[in-house]
């Protein structure tokens, strides 16, 4: 059994994750938060405390890493005792922490695809582009390693294997539909890190159709869906990560994924992006001084934890698999709603950190409790939902299935 946890990261996931291995340090034992600016450490494991969220008495420590440094990361492993890294830091960090795992032998749990600050978008399957070079690898030294074990990517790529398990005997297309319903009262803001946020919807739209990648625009293709709770809601067609593995694992099935938008949010992106203050690329100003317009745009928006105090309304995430069943055509939506107030409640934070957070806890405790102690590199499609759905039902993001029979639990 695996136990001691090092986080990795200081925003708005990892309070989520930080409290939610607090409620579970039973079963996850001593707590450890790292990352580049310690007061940030700091302040979440007061918000540990201030919310009384440990389970038991134990550790609980903050301490300070630059992530992109791999020795560094490996030495505070060892230093921590950590036997499961959740890296909920910047998806920059992806590989040097990744290594730092494969050295000292720690379980690692990411919950975005890795990047390099000046690419965008790069050659699908992304996931080839990087970590899956390390697979080979993971399984000769029996590290186990999981890749995107947030919501999306992550709970959905679950979603995708319980619904075409379940329910059906050839899968045709797995639709994976992202709707943030609610409101923050800011006049223009991001719900994640902005730096990232808008690296996903400035470059081009992969999807899996047909056998192969098609390349859309962002916002080109866009459609109405009915949701649970919700209700009727636009998305667009968008590039995401659960894409690339969903495609490799499922060929013969088109793979989607929708992101839902007001008219507010694309009319102040699209003004942004066309007069280049979305470039990573930098750009040296009138007084000689060299800066990535990226940047400053993130500086001049909202944190996005600053977001949750205020925040209102409910999420719905889920995957519209649609396949063949005993000769038959079949569909199921499966699904989770959230409330951003009732997250706020709990452990400080908005519903899209939230949502984003407890999975990789969940993760990291089937890990420690074998079930999902891979030893080997996986997607989260790759291995058992019943488990993930069991544990997520228990600690917040409870799962559900709607289908020509009704709409229920998944175990119902």
């Amino acid at each position: 059994m695996k136990k001691n946890v090092l986080i990795i990261g200081a925003g708005g996931v990892a309070q989520v994750v930080a409290h939610k291995c607090a409620q579970n340090n039973d079963v996850l034992g001593d707590i450890h938060i790292a990352s580049r600016t310690l007061s940030k450490c700091e302040t979440i494991l007061d918000s540990v405390r201030e919310k009384q969220s440990m389970k038991t008495e134990g550790v609980l420590q903050a301490h300070q890493v630059d992530a992109t440094d791999s020795a560094a990361v490996a030495r505070l492993i060892n230093e921590t005792g950590a036997q499961i890294v959740i890296n909920v830091g910047s998806p920059f960090v992806n590989m040097s922490v990744l290594d730092a795992c494969i050295e000292t032998g720690a379980a690692y749990i990411d919950t975005a695809i890795h990047e390099e600050p000046d690419k965008i978008c790069e050659t699908p399957p992304w996931y080839a582009n990087y970590e899956w070079k390390k697979r080979d690898l993971c399984a000769e030294k029996e590290v186990t390693a999981i890749l995107g074990a947030g919501f999306d990517p992550g709970v959905v790529n679950a979603f995708a294997r319980f619904a075409i398990d379940e329910f059906m005997d050839e899968v045709k297309s797995i639709d994976i539909v992202d709707i943030n319903a609610g409101s923050h009262g800011k006049y223009f803001a991001t719900n994640f890190d902005p730096e990232i946020n808008f690296r996903e919807f400035t470059g081009t739209v992969y999807s899996w159709q047909e056998g192969a990648w098609q390349e859309n625009a962002m916002f080109e293709v866009g459609r109405e869906w009915d949701l649970p709770v919700v209700g009727k809601q636009t998305a667009y067609m968008s590039g995401h990560d659960e894409v690339h593995s969903l495609a490799a694992n499922y060929p013969h099935a088109d793979v989607r994924f929708w992101m839902g938008f007001g008219e507010h949010y694309i009319n102040v992106f699209t003004v942004l992006k066309s007069i280049g203050l979305l470039s990573e690329q930098p750009v040296i100003t009138a007084e000689g001084q060299e800066v990535v317009p990226l940047k400053v745009v993130k500086a001049c928006l909202p944190d996005p934890a600053s977001l949750a105090p205020n925040y209102t309304g409910k999420t719905c995430i889920g995957d519209l698999v649609k396949g063949v069943k005993d000769g038959k055509e079949v569909e199921v939506f499966v699904y989770n709603v959230a409330d951003h107030k009732d997250a706020y409640e709990e452990v400080g934070s908005q519903g899209i950190s939230y949502t984003a957070g407890v999975p990789p806890v969940a993760a990291a405790m089937l890990i420690a409790m074998g079930e999902w102690d891979a030893k080997a590199m996986k997607n989260v499609e790759e291995l058992d939902p019943k488990p993930f759905f069991t544990v997520l039902d228990r600690i917040g993001l409870p799962t559900r299935v709607r289908d020509e029979s009704g709409d229920r639990a998944w175990n119902a």
